[in-house]
């Protein structure tokens, strides 16, 4: 039985990444391969020495939303911090609010200029509240002008260019955090890589901060993964069966791009078709890859799910080691940190 003790590391605090780079690409990459247990230095724009023409690079597109909005009790006047997790229909979303003991239901807010108003309709645990949001006009584009996008909060310095939380190539509205393996990616190395032949494949995993939380439990088999929105679309599936049938290997940008293959993968036996839906998956060491054979990753909190992920694909052993060796060299941690590239 393996506990989240097993997953757990020592990270000096001095080498979780405050800032991103001015230039994407020239992040560190640590390249692991899985076989031999060979390491080596690089930089991310390396990354296209491990593709071969007829591959497939699969990306997530979503797209982060400025989900931290901070509003007043209508009749009070009192102060309310609500982060959007989800949209679960029409103009209801899934929210943490602080202080939670504020927003009982039936406790209305507004926002700005009063643009916005909101209505809690139903209490979670932890915090949690779902809401109803009222406006007049376009509610992404008054979300745009009074949020903030919401960084992680081992994050502490302010981010003073909001898109440089955001991939290049995010298209989908939708998540609370970025899918940050994609945020080492210029427009110029994609063009590259698509000009050696790789194929440039997109599904959208919409992510929530549940995906950054340390698991709580000791036995990692009692945890319990939090839902999140996926769409793969007829044209992804068929790119990627063709890729297939030609020998290709499907290779996947961070673990939001492998959930969703692999949520779809053990959904349909291990055939790749167009899905949508919400995943749960938790993947752990010990669990069967249907669909991805490489991935590019960042380096992760100690005793997350995301460590176990990548446990699960290289091994717990190598993936502490490889952790191991990112701290000896003094690699950058976490969002907007160095890669790792396993092979």
């Amino acid at each position: 039985m393996l506990t989240t003790e097993d997953f757990d590391f020592e990270l000096p605090e001095e080498l979780i990444a405050q800032t991103p780079l001015s230039d994407r690409s020239s992040s560190r990459l640590l390249v692991v391969d899985r076989e031999s247990g060979a390491m080596e230095d690089k930089h991310f724009y390396d990354i296209i020495d491990e593709l071969a023409p007829g591959d497939a690079l699969v990306m997530n597109d979503t797209r982060v939303l400025p989900a931290r909005i901070y509003g007043e009790k209508i009749e009070t006047g009192a102060h309310l911090e609500i982060l959007l997790l989800n949209n679960i229909e029409g103009d209801s979303w899934e929210t943490l609010i602080k202080p939670a003991k504020r927003a009982k239901v039936g406790t209305k807010i507004t926002f700005g200029d009063g643009r916005l108003e909101a209505v809690v309709e139903k209490e979670l645990e932890h915090g949690g509240r779902i809401i109803r949001f009222s406006y007049d006009g376009i509610f992404l584009e008054i979300l745009e002008s009074l949020g903030e996008m919401p960084l992680p909060p081992y994050i502490k310095e302010r981010l003073e260019d909001p898109d440089r939380y955001q991939t290049v190539y995010a298209k989908e509205n939708g998540s609370a955090a970025a899918p940050t393996a994609g945020l080492h990616f210029t427009p110029e190395l994609l063009e590259k890589i698509a000009d050696k032949g790789v194929k440039l494949v997109y599904l959208t995993l919409h992510v929530g901060l549940g995906t950054f939380r340390p698991v709580s439990v000791d036995n990692i088999a009692d945890h319990e993964m939090h839902s999140e929105f996926y769409r793969l679309t007829e044209e992804a599936a068929a790119q990627l069966n063709d890729v297939r049938a030609n020998g290709g290997k499907i290779v996947a940008v961070g673990t939001t791009s492998i959930r969703t293959l692999e949520t779809i993968g053990t959904k349909f036996d291990g055939e790749i078709k167009a899905d949508s839906g919400w995943t749960s998956i938790f993947i752990t060491p010990g669990y069967q890859f249907k669909v991805v054979q490489a991935f590019s990753t960042n380096f992760h909190l100690p005793k997350s799910t995301l460590v176990m992920l990548v446990s699960a694909f290289a091994g717990r052993d190598l993936t502490l080691e490889a952790y191991q060796h990112a701290i000896d060299e003094r690699y950058r941690f976490f969002s907007f940190g160095d890669a790792m590239f396993l092979k």
